[in-house]
């Protein structure tokens, strides 16, 4: 094997656990994209770790929605506003942090990664909702709560299902399974819309994002017949994770506190 696709194989091993972790936990995965493309594969610039884990959660996102799709789980309306005016907040947030020096950036996206895994503590609530239609009194919250969770999403270059899916709770009233099925959209365009904002500047690795997405796609097929055996494990399996993401964060920090 060349020195040359070394890189390529242990993103696509990224991209696959990465997946693996979305597909059985439901949220907080892509956020370990970052760490994974920095300490794993080896690349050196925070900002092309983003620009490519933004593009390859854009990617896996859009298989995910595909098979929901197909179920009839995703309520378009609201799915279509919520990603719209998000990605516009995605485009904004992205830009301020590409002038922000990489280690500071670093210090600031271990604090999400905290917030992450955080809200994987937390467990999920089970209340019953009837699905919502949009409308136009539910317009401007739908939009607003888009602007402002895209914005977050862009900033940090991560998929913001954790922060969608409250969103779209909070703003149409739709249940948990509809929001996370709902939300797919949305990750898929503030990823794509981060890390197109990247891309200008050339922070955007194309062999890279192909093979996480390969990897991705790996991912998400193991993890289908996992997630079914998880069971009434799931929430143990929720707060590991989320003590994982919590032991991450703080190694992120820690590395990029002392510039290494």
């Amino acid at each position: 094997m060349t020195t040359e696709a070394i890189p390529l194989l242990l993103a696509a091993l990224s991209g696959g656990v990465v997946a693996l972790l979305l597909t059985l936990f439901g949220g907080g995965g892509s956020v370990l994209a970052v760490p994974l493309l920095m300490y794993v594969v080896g690349v050196a610039d925070p900002h092309v770790a983003i620009g490519v884990a933004a593009a390859g959660v854009a990617l896996n996102a859009l298989t995910a929605l595909a098979g929901h799709a197909r179920a009839g789980r995703v309520r378009w309306p609201c799915a279509t506003l919520f990603a719209l005016t998000g990605a516009a907040g995605a485009w904004a947030g992205s830009s301020l942090a590409k002038t922000i020096d990489g280690h500071q950036l670093l210090l600031i996206f271990a604090v999400a990664m905290g917030a992450v895994g955080v809200s994987m503590l937390r467990p999920k609530a089970t209340v019953a909702r009837s699905e919502p239609r949009l409308n136009w009194a539910m317009s401007p919250r739908v939009g607003l709560a888009g602007v402002g969770v895209g914005s977050a999403a862009g900033f940090f270059g991560i998929g913001g299902g954790f922060l969608i899916v409250p969103g779209l709770m909070a703003s149409t009233g739709m249940s948990l399974a509809t929001a996370q099925a709902t939300s797919l959209l949305s990750v898929a365009a503030f990823g794509a819309t981060t890390a197109g904002n990247y891309a200008l500047a050339g922070w955007v690795d194309p062999a890279l994002v192909c093979a996480m997405t390969i990897g991705g796609v790996i991912g998400t097929l193991a993890g289908l017949p996992l997630a079914r055996r998880l069971g009434s494990h799931a929430a143990l399996g929720r707060t590991l994770f989320g003590g994982l993401i919590l032991i991450v964060a703080a190694y992120v920090a820690l590395r990029a506190g002392t510039g290494a």
